[in-house]
């Protein structure tokens, strides 16, 4: 659905505590278990609408989805990964990240949901929870990265008050392309606890 960084490409150490689980009005975030691998496959790995916009591949076997689903486990160990469960069922239907790249600045490390979730207003839900996460952690920027043809990434970062700020090229991991990213940006307000960098 919106941001195009793969999971696997990512380096920054976790802030966040390892257990640590948060709600939006519909959706849970929590760290993945290997029971979400038929739900991961279902909903976004085996889609190619899910990825298009994506650097990660498709999973195009469901036998597939454990050992890809274990990788995923693992990875989101080492990260402030998670994945997205709808809270009505408890099903994983996407995932989210965001990592500190230098003090007091944030990004999102990709915001994932399955097709069938589109339109629901969850994507907002998400980044809206990762700016007030990356608040009270300190943050004093928040990064946002899109495709230009990704209309519905555009018009999130908009409705959360991100502002275009420019276009990267950046280096497809999988493919080795060339693609084009833009950034947006937003200040965020100091968290309740959170150092603002001033002294």
């Amino acid at each position: 659905m919106t941001a195009e960084h793969a999971p696997e490409a990512l380096s920054a150490a976790p802030r966040l505590p390892a257990g640590l689980t948060m709600e939006t009005r519909d959706l849970l975030l929590r760290k993945g278990v290997l029971q979400d691998a038929g739900a991961m496959y279902r909903n976004v790995w085996s889609r190619p609408e899910a990825a298009w916009y994506m650097f990660w591949p498709l999973t195009l076997r469901p036998e597939d989805a454990q050992a890809r689903m274990a990788r995923t486990v693992a990875f989101q160990a080492e990260h402030d990964v998670f994945t997205v469960c709808d809270r009505r069922t408890g099903e994983a239907v996407g995932w989210a990240g965001l990592q500190e790249t230098s003090p007091g600045l944030w990004e999102e490390t990709g915001i994932c949901i399955g097709p069938d979730f589109w339109g629901r207003g969850w994507g907002r839900q998400i980044l809206t929870l990762l700016l007030g996460l990356a608040a009270k952690l300190g943050g004093r920027v928040f990064w946002y990265s899109t495709r230009p043809e990704n209309e519905a990434s555009r018009a999130l970062a908009r409705s959360c008050g991100l502002t275009y700020v420019r276009t990267d090229r950046v280096r497809d991991p999988e493919t080795g392309e060339t693609r084009v990213l833009e950034r947006w940006s937003v200040p965020l307000p100091a968290g309740e606890g959170a150092e603002t960098g001033e002294r």
